[in-house]
């Protein structure tokens, strides 16, 4: 017999394990099962029985200590896949009982992995999964809320009405229950009550759908039904030293890209289609979808030559003004571009394309949003409850709370959860710094120290050691950038060493100093030539990615083309000269859209690129620039191959300062291949530049910034130069004599199938 005090703890959802009092329960007799009873809350009911699968009987449930609560004892040995007939307003549901589908999916091991931050792939467990459990089909949910009272699952299937699916608490805090009869495609909620009553609707923290803004709920998605094309390009990316391989990055905001509704005349734009409107008149605009991108967007990359894309935060988040970076739903795609297929479809195409995609991931902070994970379980479970530690008043978010290993396990899990379900290459890191320095952006006072003294965050920089290994173990040839803006060492270094284990850092310090230096009047650049040569002190010292982001062209600071010095002519110049020396100097590369035909305003995330632009002659010639810098990069492996070894670069001469002249050599993994590439940063031309060279021989001029077709003046080599034999130069035995255009780069390479007729000698 059930008591009244069990019944009310029902009624009331004060019940930590309703399966204890609720769904099927077998009477005993004489040691064996004669007799089952069935009991069920049924909040509104005003009648209720059992069916029994074959059995043509309707059992009629008796109210017991409370008008909604039934209860119905059944004389048979075995009971499964019974069904409840419950009739209300006087109308009947057939349904089957949530509470008669007791065996767990979470397991005790899949706790205890997760208790200890280990279980890596938790994401098959926690959150909601379509399954098919003793031949019925629903959906299982599963929440972390140690310290909730009570946890509900709320949504489409029920009115949204706590009393009607109560969980049951397992072992570490975690919250389940299977639904039957419940389909992907519905919207749901977990409501949660701590134990001063208060009560909390909060979206699903492993959700893998979500509704648009404003809209708040999770959404049940099937992740496993898209057939993936990609294994050939998977398992070679398995097998690649990404170091060695050229990477060329297209960064890019999805929803300022290209609206819908702005469409550009296919001579100026190749891939994007069909009446050019001012891309400050939105009316009737919209967001181009994953499906559309992947027809528009995917062309114009391949046009150009990058090798991957990196997308702003593509997980969802509330505030389009947040550019994706205050992210609420971590395992979800944003559905402002559609479905988790259609962006599984958008990687898949990009693959097909031979384009990797990086997706920036933002584990150091998260928003207040009330539906989000703030005091998700009544208590500050995600992130520190130490304000000083917890909350970034800037950005006015929170910090996760690091040294909790759940919160970890959230963490690491979802990075694998981006490479599993959604084949990414690799992922960017938002904001490093912030996450491994307690006084980051915090005057004194505003901040604790660690457990030694000091203002290093330890358990921060322990998590990023952490996802950095289970990242490469699960998945060798993935990408790890880091954005890390201070001198904290050993970042790109592997973390047996006691390095942070990504595999690249974008290079900051190279980053300002050549803005600054393109800000300047040319004249004084020659009183500040150690800005473009300073990053190779240390280049050596981490694996650098050079980037020049979105960051550096918002905010009041100018798009890129508008930092450069002079005319316009020597606007365009500047950008040819400076990414010409980008894609030359060691590092991968990194550049954001509108970069590459000179967007004369700066980026705006609620409007589109500047694409009108393209009816221009100069801006198209800037746009075939970049396309053939990205040709030159990939076909040329001293551009990239050795980044990170001392023996692939070289100095011919950094020291011209009163012409602004630069020169190196570049050198490729197999001996005797390099490019030598030389640098006017003024634009004054120099004609009988001499340099030296390693060897004699007839040097083509296999690239030109200042070439005609890209805009130039066509200032140049006539194709190559031959070496002054035994003409040392530069500590080179020989040397050959250029001419150096104006704000111009150019590169040379050795031809050897070349033969002089006459040889060339210093005599």
């Amino acid at each position: 017999m059930i008591s009244p005090e069990q019944v009310n703890k029902i009624v009331w959802n004060h019940h930590h394990d309703p399966f204890e009092v609720l769904g099927p329960h077998p009477l005993e007799q004489n040691g064996s099962v004669k007799s089952w009873v069935v009991r069920a809350y049924l909040p509104d009911a005003e009648q209720a029985w059992v069916l029994k699968p074959g059995d043509r009987q309707e059992h009629l449930m008796q109210a017991v200590h409370h008008p909604h609560f039934f209860e119905c004892k059944l004389t048979t040995p075995e009971l499964a896949n019974y069904q409840l007939k419950v009739r209300k307003d006087g109308h009947d549901q057939v349904m089957y009982d949530p509470y008669a589908f007791r065996d767990p999916k979470l397991t005790d091991f899949d706790l205890h992995l997760f208790a200890e931050g280990n279980n890596h792939r938790i994401y098959e467990k926690m959150g909601a999964h379509t399954m098919t459990i003793d031949g019925v089909a629903g959906v299982y949910f599963a929440v972390w809320a140690p310290n909730a009272r009570n946890v509900s699952i709320i949504g489409d299937f029920n009115n949204w009405d706590g009393r009607l699916h109560q969980m049951r608490k397992r072992g570490n805090g975690s919250w389940d229950l299977f639904i039957p009869e419940v389909k992907a495609g519905v919207h749901y909620k977990y409501e949660i009550k701590n134990w001063e009553g208060h009560m909390y609707q909060k979206a699903d923290p492993y959700g893998f759908a979500h509704e648009v803004r404003p809209k708040t709920a999770s959404i049940v998605a099937d992740l496993d039904q898209y057939q993936w094309r990609d294994a050939d390009w998977l398992e070679r990316r398995r097998n690649e030293d990404q170091l060695k391989k050229p990477i060329s990055v297209y960064e890019l905001h999805l929803g300022s890209w290209l609206h819908e509704a702005m469409d550009y005349p296919a001579k100026y734009f190749r891939g994007v289609g069909p009446s050019i409107q001012a891309n400050d008149e939105k009316q009737g605009a919209r967001y181009l979808t994953y499906l559309e991108m992947a027809q528009r967007l995917i062309p114009y990359i391949k046009e150009l030559g990058y090798t991957h894309i990196e997308m702003l935060p593509v997980a969802e988040h509330p505030y389009d003004g947040s550019w994706g970076y205050q992210v609420t739903g971590y395992y979800a795609p944003t559905a402002r571009y559609g479905s988790p297929e259609d962006f599984m479809y958008f990687v898949d195409e990009c693959h097909k394309n031979d384009i990797g995609v990086i997706v920036d991931w933002v584990p150091g902070h998260f928003p207040k949003d009330e539906h989000g994970l703030p005091f998700f379980d009544g208590t500050h479970l995600y992130e520190y409850e130490d304000p000083r530690i917890g909350e970034h008043k800037e950005w006015g978010t929170l910090v996760f709370n690091y040294g909790r290993n759940e919160v970890r396990n959230f963490l690491v899990s979802n990075v694998l959860f981006w490479f599993d379900k959604y084949h990414i290459d690799g992922i960017r890191v938002d904001a490093v710094a912030s996450m491994l320095y307690r006084n980051y952006f915090r005057k004194d006072g505003e901040w604790t120290a660690n457990e030694y003294g000091g203002h290093e965050h330890l358990e921060a920089r322990d998590f990023i050691c952490q996802f950095n290994s289970v990242l490469y173990e699960y998945y060798p040839g993935a990408l790890s950038i880091a954005e890390e803006s201070t001198d904290w060492p050993m970042v790109s270094w592997p973390t047996y060493v006691g390095g942070l284990g990504f595999n690249l850092k974008w290079n900051m310090g190279w980053m300002h100093d050549m803005l600054d230096y393109f800000n300047m009047d040319a004249w004084f650049r020659q009183f500040h030539q150690n800005s473009v040569t300073f990053s190779m002190w240390y280049n050596h010292s981490e694996n650098y990615m050079l980037a020049l982001s979105h960051d550096e062209v918002v905010h009041c600071k100018s798009s890129m083309i508008g930092k450069m010095q002079g005319d316009e002519w020597q606007k365009f110049a500047g950008v040819r000269t400076l990414f010409s020396y980008m894609f030359c100097h060691p590092g991968k590369k990194t550049m954001f859209m509108g970069m590459e035909f000179g967007q004369w305003d700066e980026w705006n995330v609620w409007n589109d690129l500047d694409w009108h632009l393209l009816q221009h002659e100069a801006h198209k010639q800037l746009k075939k620039f970049f396309s053939d810098l990205n040709a030159l990069y990939k076909s040329e492996p001293a551009l990239y191959e050795l980044d990170y070894e001392e023996r692939g670069f070289e100095w011919i001469d950094c020291s011209d300062n009163n012409n602004s002249v630069i020169s190196f050599i570049r050198r490729a993994e197999k001996d005797g291949e390099y490019t030598i590439t030389v640098c006017n940063f003024t634009p004054q031309p120099r004609g009988n530049y001499r340099i030296g060279v390693p060897e004699f021989g007839f040097y083509t001029e296999i690239f030109n910034s200042d070439a005609g077709q890209y805009g130039g003046s066509n200032m140049g080599n006539m194709g190559g130069k031959w070496a002054d034999k035994d003409w040392g130069f530069h500590h080179k035995p020989h040397s050959i004599d250029v001419c150096l255009p104006p704000l111009g780069v150019v590169v040379f390479k050795i031809d050897r199938s070349k033969q002089p007729d006459v040889a060339v000698t210093a005599e």
